[in-house]
């Protein structure tokens, strides 16, 4: 029997087989980070990303509205302009639909789409359409600048670093959690107001645009990505990126100080989950995860006070390889891992 993709080590493996086939043009970072960074002029490097989202694989067409759709796929691109301390200059919008989508639906997508992208300043710039036989399917590419040489990468961590994220963690999850127990309920469930919330969360994500821009300006900012994929691997992407042939880099993270919203942890409480492993592991918070120079803390934290929280949650390290998981003084020794597609 034939091997099947996911014995190629995950999503991960699999992109990690594409990029050993792949050198990168001189002046260009190509697959790796949050963004490729090409050369643009003497002053600029314009970062470049693009994301697929798939009917029943990233949302639930039944659960969603054009609005959310279009909100989401816009915002998830320009989280990667943010990660990159980047500006957003354009994008680019292609979509597959299904003959049964209305016209109503079509136009409420377009005008929610060229919103958002308005709002960042992305100007909607071309793309493709076409139908499908199969789901409804959207692929967004979003173009940045970036003073030259100066994109926050994932392979910048230091030992010393203090590990931070942005805003709160878990949301995004605790949401998908409950849009699925609607679906599942056929919707006869009525939600709370903190389950709405958090279903808000989750279609809806704030593209941290303004503070990737603040951060990317300070010198100790170093490693910088978005939260997509959860806390347990992302920050597993930058270990593995900046480490060396002889340095490997390991994290301590305190489970203690995950910020939590007072919305997850009531709702966590409610339905017997764990709020601060939803905020480990189950990712699309888009918020932005960044080492940074323990000197620094204090700066960055208030330079972003007036948009959003800055919270330290860990350490990088070189006594250990891999992310050690504290709460207070006692290790976690359970399986703790982030989402992959395969």
């Amino acid at each position: 029997m034939a091997e099947k993709v996911a014995s190629l080590g995950g999503e991960f493996g699999f992109i990690n087989l594409i990029r050993s086939r792949i050198t990168d043009p001189a002046g260009i970072r190509g697959i790796g980070d949050d963004c490729a960074v090409l050369p643009m002029n003497s002053k600029s490097d314009l970062v470049v990303t693009t994301d697929l989202l798939i009917e029943d694989v990233h949302f639930i067409l039944d659960d969603i509205t054009a609005a959310q759709l279009a909100y989401k796929s816009a915002a998830v691109n320009l989280s990667d302009i943010a990660a990159m301390g980047a500006r957003p200059i354009g994008c680019f919008l292609s979509i597959a639909l299904p003959k049964d989508i209305t016209a109503r639906w079509a136009d409420q997508f377009i005008e929610s789409f060229i919103a958002i992208c308005d709002r960042f300043g992305a100007t909607l710039l071309g793309g493709d359409t076409t139908s499908s036989k199969g789901p409804l399917a959207i692929n967004v590419a979003v173009l940045g600048k970036v003073p030259c040489g100066r994109s926050k990468l994932r392979s910048s961590a230091r030992e010393g670093d203090i590990i931070c994220c942005t805003g709160t963690l878990g949301d995004s999850g605790a949401g998908l959690d409950v849009v699925l127990s609607r679906v599942s309920s056929a919707g006869s469930t009525k939600l709370d107001a903190d389950a709405e919330w958090l279903v808000r969360r989750h279609y809806e994500p704030t593209p941290r645009i303004q503070e990737g821009l603040l951060l990317g300006e300070l010198e100790g900012v170093h490693a910088m990505m978005d939260i997509s994929d959860g806390i347990a691997s992302d920050l597993n992407h930058i270990l593995k990126a900046s480490s060396t042939s002889s340095v490997q880099l390991g994290a301590d993270i305190h489970v203690e100080q995950l910020p939590l919203s007072s919305k997850l942890r009531r709702w966590s409480a409610a339905n017997g989950k764990d709020a601060k492993i939803i905020a480990l592991t189950a990712g699309e918070d888009y918020e932005l995860l960044l080492t940074l120079d323990p000197k620094d803390f204090d700066l960055a934290r208030n330079l972003l006070a007036p948009l959003c929280s800055l919270t330290a949650i860990g350490e990088i390290t070189a006594s250990h390889k891999g992310i050690r998981y504290m709460d207070g003084d006692h290790e976690l020794n359970q399986e703790i891992s982030g989402f992959t597609h395969f």
